[in-house]
């Protein structure tokens, strides 16, 4: 069994000083943890219009019952609001504070649309969880009844937690095989703890754990453990790696030193929030402090890294992007507050190569937008001649992530992946080729959002019951 989890974290450089902390921030989420909570929780909720046609709740990819919620929050009744996010939610104070509802609920808001500014979703939902913790409304896991089977479940992110917890209820005995030493996944490591407080984290991992789910940390499957010995310890297995393989970077000088990867960068700074002795942040690798920090890239793990930097001192902080603002994957939320951190945006600009060992500066080639490609969204183009050099004693590569080749590190060729190296399954069961086995979140569909890993899970979850309950029906007759 893994050890309590340790619940403390400090966010590298979080008391730090930046350019938004001195604004007056009336909209910010964390408004909702001031004095006067209850009144702000229940005044937003109250502006729900009750809308025929709930728009922010058919974009929220777990249709969760927002104006339902929104409505029992208004009039005070606080608890049942919980129990109704909680029924479609596993981790719903995980997804008020890091899901794009600028892009989903939020955005989709009718009050929004109309000009009136949206109902802040996220902060509600966050404010209710919070509150059910601390009311101690949010209980252990009690089957109803106990079964015998077991479920092995590879990965411990959001996609992985939930499915142990719905597999849990159904009475199953789960066992989590997790490589890093904490559970989590992304939201631990991935996720800096000024947006994803990792006590939240922890606290769910350990209200599994109390539950009766088995954590088996440290455990880098292919290598501690064989796919086919969990197979054979295990009814039904689930694969929810994530995706963890960073896209990479060509050009001259690509190679030198001070150009490190996203996911490295922040497992750093979260690991060193914990009060890890991790050496690459001592030694000033994997640490902005007195740097002038490039990012290269425009998804939300850019926004991440650029904001981590601004905390941890760096002297400036610029994001190459390729596109233009409206064309960003990201979170416009997120970029905005990027902004207001003293962050510098470099739009349509892309590096072609490195000056520098260790680096000195990017090679930076200006773009345009050209055509649309078949997916509708414009090429960039190079605007020949327009090369420069932009200045950098850190470059930190923020390009997005691919799936490992989990066929090969575990020595299961028969295991079917597609053409990007996602494993291929039912996106409705989420069964895979083989008997018996299931995939859920990135390492199914390809990096994305935290919440969509959650549906995943849970769709998982349930098929892995009726699976393992008809299994249970053949073998009585």
């Amino acid at each position: 069994m893994a050890k309590e989890p340790m619940l403390k974290f400090v966010s590298v450089g979080r008391d730090m000083p930046t350019k938004r902390d001195a604004e007056d921030r009336k909209d910010d989420f964390l408004e909702i943890y001031g004095e006067f909570v209850e009144a702000k929780a229940e005044e937003q909720a109250s502006r729900c219009s009750q809308c025929g046609v709930p728009f922010c709740q058919a974009h929220c990819p777990l249709h969760n019952n927002i104006p339902d919620w929104l409505r029992l929050t208004a009039t005070g009744r606080l608890k049942e609001a919980y129990e109704l996010s909680q029924a479609t939610n596993t981790f719903p104070e995980i997804c008020g504070r890091i899901c794009p509802q600028d892009r989903l609920c939020e955005g989709n808001c009718v009050i929004e649309q109309s000009g009136h500014g949206t109902v802040t979703i996220g902060s509600v939902e966050k404010y209710i969880t919070d509150t059910a913790w601390e009311e101690g409304w949010v209980e252990l896991i009690k089957p109803a009844v106990e079964r015998e089977e077991s479920v092995g479940i590879i990965g411990s992110g959001p996609g992985g937690l939930a499915a142990a917890d719905r597999l849990r209820r159904a009475g199953l005995k789960v066992t989590v095989y997790e490589r890093s030493d904490r559970a989590g996944g992304l939201m631990m490591y991935g996720i800096p703890g000024f947006k994803l407080e990792k006590d939240i984290v922890l606290r769910r991992a350990k209200q599994l754990e109390d539950s009766g789910v088995e954590f088996v940390l440290n455990c880098n499957v292919g290598e501690d453990i064989s796919f086919d010995a969990i197979r054979g310890k295990h009814d039904a297995v689930l694969i929810a790696t994530g995706v963890y393989k960073s896209r990479d970077l060509r050009g001259p000088g690509a190679g030198a030193e001070g150009i490190v990867k996203a996911i490295d960068y922040l497992t750093c700074s979260n690991k060193v929030g914990f009060g890890d002795d991790v050496e690459e942040y001592q030694n000033g690798e994997l640490n902005a402090k007195g740097k002038k920090v490039v990012v290269i890239g425009g998804g939300d793990t850019a926004m991440d890294c650029v904001r981590t930097a601004i905390r941890q001192g760096a002297t400036s902080v610029k994001c190459l992007y390729r596109r233009d603002r409206a064309n960003m994957p990201g979170s416009q939320r997120e970029t905005q507050n990027a902004e207001e951190e003293g962050v510098e945006f470099v739009w349509l600009s892309a590096p072609k190569g490195f000056v520098g060992d260790p680096v000195t500066g990017v090679m930076v080639q200006k773009m345009r937008l050209g055509a649309p490609d078949a997916s509708g969204r414009q090429t960039p183009e190079v605007i020949e001649g327009a090369d420069y050099v932009e200045e950098a004693d850190l470059v930190i590569k923020a390009l997005g992530f691919e799936p490992e080749d989990l066929p090969e590190l575990w020595g299961v060729n028969d295991l079917e992946v597609t053409r990007w190296g996602t494993v291929m399954a039912d996106f409705q069961t989420h069964a895979t080729n083989l008997e018996g086995v299931y995939a859920c979140g990135d390492i199914q569909r390809g990096a994305s959002l935290v919440v969509w890993a959650i549906r995943d899970g849970r769709e998982a979850a349930d098929a892995m019951v009726a699976y393992l309950d008809q299994s249970a029906a053949v073998a009585a007759e």
